[in-house]
């Protein structure tokens, strides 16, 4: 039975309407954890500490597909509320247009800035090689990649997450089978990796531009517009806590990198780069549901509906309080075997990495509240708000723990600054949902 955004929502349509986004998000983490895995085992350490120095730099380039996506399936949402479905669709169709045009433009930027990047995350000898020729791969597939985030949110709006799944596994599988044939069948190394994600990208990004273009039954299509520049700004400005969230994390792992090269060499830069995996399918289930929600939100709130927006406000608490709980023993319980895939052959890396996420692990406990709490403002239209939440949690709350922790405390420093951070924001994150509850009344 298909579920729509204007349904009243108990705890069980809920999760089935989250579920897919949350897979889709944990298929598109798939990406840098496919090629870690395989060039991890199959090629070695530097490349593998290639993949993990430039991941971060690719990744903080697409986050402009985040902020596109999230801001805009909010404006969009609220509009459908509102029951004015044509000029949604216009809306949907100038932000798809220009998320192409721009990612274009930023694709070339970073393929020809690649060498000067990868010099100043300092990468020299045959580190630098592996990083330019890997980095300059997945910036040629940047557009689909950015594109493939803004299809995300808006296949929630348009109330096809379970369709955006298929697509999104495809994609994962693409990526996953290439790896294989080009890195552990053919000697391509590095090369080989990106060129398997580039291909699950172009999958991911470009199915959904052929289903929109033609005629579907989904809410959303794409159609002749114009450009709504007050839309436009809007969008980035609300979706701007999207990006920061994303484009912080990506400046986080460039600056612990930094610090883990001076504190344990490329090993540390490894067993980061592992933590960085695992924790990567672990916060795809936390922004897989505040984004799966988010339409939803908008949807109410455009309808002037408070009942639903308290019911969604209460049960989205006890669904990410109990996830919190759940997520943080996972990880504990499953650390071995996880940390196994990837760092088994090197018992000093291995014993490193263990320990590191172990204590890294602590911080599910209160992360998902503050994702959710960003991308719940973003979807009442209140950009400043979510904002604030994730540049404070993302930027600087992990900025200063990762420079003043580890100072005191060496490399548990690098691990232990996430936690910090993560409570600080949760401190943030409180103080917004009450100041703002009879604002929005969603208590």
């Amino acid at each position: 039975m298909r579920i729509q955004l204007s349904d009243h929502f108990t705890y069980r349509r809920l999760l089935r309407f989250t579920l897919s986004t949350i897979l889709m998000l944990v298929c598109s983490s798939l990406y840098s954890i496919v090629d870690g895995f395989f060039v991890s085992n199959y090629v070695g350490k530097t490349s593998f500490a290639a993949v993990n120095l430039i991941m971060p730099v690719a990744m903080s380039v697409g986050t402009v597909g985040f902020m596109i996506g999230t801001g805009g399936s909010a404006i969009v949402s609220k509009t459908l509320g509102e029951g004015d479905r044509g000029r949604a669709n216009q809306y949907f169709s100038m932000l798809v247009y220009l998320a192409a045009g721009i990612s274009i433009l930023l694709g070339i930027t970073g393929f020809l800035l690649m060498e000067p990047i990868a010099r100043a995350l300092g990468a020299q000898g045959a580190l630098l090689e592996e990083s330019v020729l890997y980095g300059r791969i997945l910036f040629l597939a940047q557009p689909f990649f950015i594109l493939q985030m803004v299809f995300q949110s808006f296949f929630v709006t348009a109330e096809k997450p379970v369709l955006s799944l298929k697509i999104n596994i495809l994609a994962g599988l693409t990526n996953v089978v290439l790896d294989y044939l080009f890195i552990a069948v053919l000697p391509w190394g590095v090369a080989g990796a990106a060129i398997a994600t580039a291909m699950g990208q172009m999958v991911g990004g470009v199915v959904p531009l052929f289903y929109f273009a033609r005629k579907n039954d989904s809410l959303l299509h794409l159609t002749s517009t114009r450009f709504y520049g007050r839309v436009f700004l809007h969008t980035c400005f609300n979706g701007s806590s999207e990006m920061v969230s994303n484009l912080s994390a990506s400046v986080v792992n460039i600056l612990y990198n930094f610090q883990l090269m001076r504190l344990a060499g490329e090993d540390g830069i490894a067993a980061y780069g592992v933590i960085m995996y695992v924790n990567f399918i672990f916060i795809a289930i936390f922004l897989g549901y505040s984004l799966g929600s988010a339409p939803v939100v908008s949807f109410h709130y455009g309808a002037k509906n408070r009942q639903e927006l308290q019911n969604l406000f209460r049960k989205s608490l006890c669904i990410l309080g109990c996830l919190g709980v759940l997520l943080t023993l996972l990880a504990e319980l499953l650390c071995v075997p996880l940390v196994s895939l990837f760092a088994s052959y090197d018992p000093q890396l291995f014993a490193m990495t263990c320990r590191g996420f172990r204590i890294y692990s602590l911080a599910f406990l209160v992360m998902g509240m503050n994702i959710w709490g960003s991308s719940f403002f973003t979807a009442l239209n209140n950009g400043g708000v979510s904002a604030a939440i994730s540049f404070l949690r993302t930027l600087v709350f992990q900025i200063a723990a990762g420079l003043v922790l580890p100072a005191l405390w060496g490399i548990d420093g690098v691990w232990l600054a996430i936690v910090a951070a993560e409570l600080l924001a949760l401190g943030v994150t409180a103080v917004f949902l009450v100041g703002e509850r009879k604002r929005y009344q969603y208590i």
